[in-house]
């Protein structure tokens, strides 16, 4: 039976690596022909790219495994996808932003949920032509080359990719060290780069949507980071609210010195 799973996995990961790249490009190409934006509930960007890439995936993803659920950030979410085994969780284009500005940090994250637990991942970062994968128990790649986690022991000098000021202030039970915060828009690219060693951690107290962590949660533990909510709490996934209350995706060694200091943070609704 697991070696069937490892095979259906294997194969669920050719089709979502290749529909991410393909994703990727006709993003660009939607961009090249000229964005029309507008701004959702909350005032966040939505423009054509991300719904164009958003239909082709859903066209493609679900006429090859008719089976399977669907969440997307820009589709109507429905509770069908709570009775399914499987499900794709996508984000036509993870960090809009950048799209729309020609910075390099967006990307398109595809995963795949089963039973609660993500069992295969792609991310296509298109700008700086970087393809991530994983399934479960098969380790991570790069371009087709293993990546691992950081080795790091020690918070002292830490590289985060997060927002400097959520360690701000004086109510902290243990002080932190001096960090190096970096800022990068995608939530799945921030944890790829932790997955490849090229950051220690990424860190979000605030609640995330499944689309925007899922994959990257799977690469990164693939490569030997761990990845909790801040209480420690491991995620599942394909939940009635698809989201996960807060994000340390951290070097192993630096997982429970984060949580260690976050522990008495109040969990965000």
């Amino acid at each position: 039976m697991i070696d069937r799973l490892t095979q259906d996995w294997g194969a669920d990961l050719e089709l979502i690596r290749q529909a991410a790249i393909d994703a990727g490009a006709l993003a660009v190409a939607e961009r090249e022909a000229g964005l029309r934006i507008e701004s959702k509930v909350g005032g966040s960007p939505v423009t054509s790219g991300d719904l164009a890439v958003d239909a082709m995936l859903k066209d493609r993803l679900l006429a090859a495994r008719p089976d399977y659920g669907w969440l997307s950030e820009e589709t109507g979410d429905t509770p069908e996808r709570l009775s399914k085994r499987r499900i794709f969780v996508v984000d036509p284009v993870d960090g809009t932003v950048a799209y729309m500005k020609r910075q390099p940090w967006w990307c398109v994250p595809i995963a795949i949920v089963e039973d609660g637990q993500v069992v295969a991942a792609a991310i296509h970062a298109p700008e700086v032509q970087e393809t991530y994968v994983a399934t479960r128990g098969g380790g991570a790649q790069r371009n087709g080359a293993v990546i691992r986690a950081s080795d790091a022991e020690t918070l002292d000098d830490a590289s985060v990719l997060g927002d400097a000021r959520m360690i701000e202030g004086s109510h902290w039970d243990e002080p932190w060290p001096v960090l190096r915060f970096s800022k990068r828009n995608a939530l799945a690219y921030r944890m790829a780069l932790v997955a490849a060693g090229a950051f220690d951690a990424a860190l979000a107290l605030t609640p995330k949507w499944d689309w925007d962590v899922a994959a990257g949660s799977l690469i990164a533990e693939e490569a030997g980071a761990h990845v909790t909510d801040h209480h420690g709490r491991p995620w599942r996934f394909n939940r009635p609210d698809p989201r996960q209350a807060s994000l340390v995706c951290a070097a192993p060694a630096l997982h429970p010195l984060i949580i260690r200091r976050c522990k008495n943070v109040p969990l965000s609704t």
